[in-house]
């Protein structure tokens, strides 16, 4: 039998932490990006000895047993069927202070074959088990700290749009598992059916939307739009970019604003592309949007979210958000796997990057300080250069990155606005808003965002 064992002192009761592991959407959010774990089916709760089953691998199932439950001291989960002979995970948490609890990760296991299997896989396994769990222990540490922030503040009804979207997928989980009330916006038609869960409908294309739904929410939060990435810039495609951010932040502006009981906060997305190339020069909230088509394209979102007024409106500028489930990082890694890393053109333009975590909590922020309004930048306080982003990243890996797609490459394969817009050009971003607002980035620097996902901040690397 072997075991493993990891502590970390959370600051937040020893209640509020054991509820955060027992709520739906615990094991999805604690469980690191790089490992293929899919939820497939559940069978009751934590509480009444219920039933995880979920997929590893195509063709690889595992089904965990939750067989203890004492609350709020611990639970436990066996494997009923799995890749291990045997597995039994103890999950403790013991008072250390009123507002600070003790977590506490104990596993036994044994591997198939014995004393062989355990020679053979023993130390992968453990390596693997300590990256997992750093991982873990290092989001509830850092959820509970923001949801002990909020508390005071009460649980809130949010409706949010986009929320099938990456980022929409992180907030939701996250503002679950704090125990608010989350609705998702959901596009309906009547060649859609509506989802059978909560939610609330809107067609932004036909100008239709659940008014009635929105009266009485607390907070609504608006990500929903064209992605810019996945197509050509044709004309047909920008026009069709621009209308799916104008027309959809319109309709629910003017929804919000007409309310008898409107939300206490409005928080729309845009995008850092507001601000053009803005070379080498240090910038902020203040600063004047650009030229070009993305910033025409933020300018009009921008605009149309204003109409939500006398609702307190949030703007939230995002950078290149890092995560391993989509977006850009999922991209620039690809070279990185096949060998080496490269930079696009001469490097020099400035990444205002931003881990997924950091977005999520910057949001989950917003709703709650009444001081922040108005444009924020959502991006890290430390921007690289596009050479040196990828310079760190090769680091990380331990791979090379000294390769480097020549502009003319880039504008041949992506067309030329793209390629100059998306990837020649950059701003150099503050946060000076949330940072005078008190938010605490999990990650400031770029290094260590990194580590943490990718699995690299382990105490075996």
């Amino acid at each position: 039998m072997l075991g493993f064992y990891r502590e970390s002192a959370i600051a937040a009761s020893i209640e509020d932490v054991f509820a955060y592991h027992a709520r739906a959407g615990a094991l999805e959010r604690l469980t690191p990006p790089w490992e293929p774990l899919t939820v497939i089916e559940r069978n009751g709760t934590i509480a009444n000895r219920g039933e995880v089953k979920a997929k590893l691998f195509p063709g690889l199932e595992v089904v965990a047993r939750h067989t203890d439950y004492e609350p709020p001291l611990l639970f436990r989960d066996e494997q009923a069927r799995g890749p291990f002979s045997s597995w039994r995970h103890t999950h403790r948490f013991e008072a250390i202070g009123a507002e600070r609890t003790k977590l506490i990760d104990e596993i036994e296991y044994a591997l198939p074959f014995g004393s062989l299997g355990a020679l053979i896989a023993g130390r992968a396994v453990s390596r693997r088990l300590d990256r997992m769990f750093t991982y873990r222990h290092t989001v509830t540490a850092l959820d509970n700290e923001r949801m002990a922030w909020a508390k005071p503040f009460g649980t809130k009804r949010v409706a949010v749009t986009g929320a099938s979207g990456l980022l929409g997928r992180a907030l939701c989980r996250f503002l679950t598992l704090a125990g608010h009330e989350v609705l998702p916006v959901v596009r309906t038609s009547s060649s859609s059916p509506p989802p059978q869960t909560p939610h609330l409908a809107w067609d932004p294309a036909a100008g239709t939307i659940d008014s009635a739904g929105f009266e009485g929410i607390d907070a609504v939060v608006h990500l929903a739009g064209e992605p810019i990435g996945h197509k050509r810039w044709t004309p047909e495609f920008r026009q069709l970019v621009l209308a799916s951010r104008e027309q959809g932040t319109r309709l629910i502006a003017r929804t919000l604003a007409r309310l008898q009981r409107p939300p206490s906060v409005f928080v729309s997305a845009s995008a850092v592309g507001y601000y053009g190339n803005g070379g080498d020069a240090w910038l902020d909230e203040d600063a004047p949007s650009g030229e070009g088509y993305l910033a025409e394209v933020c300018r009009h979102w921008e605009a149309a979210s204003l109409e939500a007024t006398p609702v307190r409106t949030v703007v939230v500028r995002i950078g290149l958000v890092l995560s391993l489930s989509g977006g850009p990082l999922v991209d620039i890694l690809r070279p990185f796997r096949w060998g080496v890393g490269l930079h696009f053109g001469s490097g020099r333009q400035f990444m205002p990057w931003i881990g997924i975590d950091d977005v999520v909590g910057a949001i989950h922020h917003a709703l709650f300080d009444a001081s922040v309004v108005g444009p924020v930048n959502l991006v890290a306080p430390a921007p690289e250069r596009n050479r040196d982003f990828m310079s760190i990243l090769g680091a990380v890996l331990g791979r090379p990155a000294w390769a480097k797609a020549p502009a003319f490459a880039l504008r041949a394969a992506l067309g030329g606005q793209k390629a100059d817009e998306l990837l020649l050009s950059g701003q150099r971003l503050r946060p000076r808003k949330l940072q005078a607002a008190g938010f605490r980035f999990l990650h400031a620097e770029l290094e260590p965002a990194l580590r943490h996902l990718l699995g690299r901040a382990g105490r075996d690397g």
